[in-house]
């Protein structure tokens, strides 16, 4: 099982927490009674909990030895390490990465935060500009079970 997942190398994912699911039930619960009142065919409200809650379980960001995988709410997109120039990071500490005919394409629910484990995925082919890690960290087929013997 090891040299499995030595194989497949690191794997990092993306996501908005699961806990955004108590605020869509909450705004279900507060769409209901204008939704079922006295004025009919209000029902079409719910579609903004519905949509609210594909956008949460859709939208995340996959980071693995070859590359990213971009999931939106509409649309699906894989960049491979080498088509990256490298990434770019916006006023509001969004990541943004750039390709190499220097388009930018957003990297959703990925923060400056988070630019270590992107470092570690990509086995130093991104830079971590935080330098919390060295470069023994960064080595690539490095597990936890090979780092203890």
């Amino acid at each position: 099982m090891a040299e499995k997942e030595q194989d497949e190398g690191r794997k990092a994912v993306f996501r908005i927490p699961r806990t955004s699911f108590m605020a869509i039930a909450l705004l279900t619960i507060c769409v209901t009674p204008v939704a079922l009142g006295d004025i009919p065919y209000l029902q079409w409200l719910y579609i903004f909990p519905i949509a609210l809650a594909v956008f949460v379980v859709r939208t995340r960001t996959v980071a693995n030895r070859e590359g990213l995988a971009i999931r939106t709410m509409f649309g699906h997109r894989d960049l491979p390490w080498s088509a990256l120039k490298g990434l770019a990071i916006t006023k509001k500490s969004r990541v943004l990465a750039v390709l190499k005919d220097d388009t930018k394409v957003a990297l959703p629910t990925v923060r400056t935060r988070h630019l270590p484990v992107l470092s570690l995925v990509s086995e130093g082919l991104v830079a971590d500009p935080s330098g919390l890690l060295d470069a023994e960290d960064i080595k690539p087929g490095r597990s936890e079970a090979s780092a203890s013997e």
